[in-house]
């Protein structure tokens, strides 16, 4: 969807009206990211929108945006990963990432995806132990023995990678 900033003596069209001032009630983005490319320099305070990739309704603050309901539900969501190797996406947020595989597992935390207060689970599954890696310019905080690349302690492990700032991470659970 296109965003439209009107001019002072502008024709306000039925199309108009249609196409932007009611689709812009609670405008609809892909992502945080098509978000911001399409709001690129019309940001205001109390503009509502709904993030299709994470099922999430956000307001902008004035300076950031802010999650007005961070669960849809209380039933989650799941994403099983066999592999050995993952990385997160928008679309794991508020979801339960399985990890099964009997080798070793690393899922890295990508830069630029997700917002303040997200937060996604995951548990291993399989024997394979699950790593965490930071993606370019992310920081990662934790309890496991290597703080910023902590480690499921063993099979059946879960833990939560909350968001707590741009690019910063901290994850809590059973950790090694």
């Amino acid at each position: 969807m296109a965003y439209k900033l009107f001019s002072t003596g502008e024709v306000l069209t039925a199309a108009n009206v249609n196409s932007y001032l009611m689709n812009q009630t609670v405008m609809v983005f892909a992502s945080a990211a098509a978000r911001t490319t399409a709001l690129s320099g019309v940001l205001a305070e109390g503009m509502i929108s709904y993030r299709t990739d994470s099922h999430i309704l956000e307001y902008y603050t004035g300076s950031a945006w802010s999650a007005v309901s961070t669960a849809t539900s209380l039933n989650l969501s799941f994403n099983a990963q066999t592999g050995t190797t993952y990385t997160l996406a928008s679309g794991d947020v508020n979801y339960l990432v399985t990890a099964s595989n009997a080798s070793a597992i690393t899922v890295t935390v990508p830069p630029s995806v997700f917002t303040s207060g997200q937060q996604i689970h995951l548990q291993q599954i399989g024997a394979g132990q699950v790593t965490f890696a930071q993606g370019s310019g992310v920081t990662i905080t934790s309890t496991g023995a290597t703080a910023s690349a902590p480690k499921t302690r063993a099979q059946y492990s879960a833990c939560t990678i909350i968001c707590i700032g741009t690019n910063t991470f901290t994850i809590l659970g059973d950790l090694a």
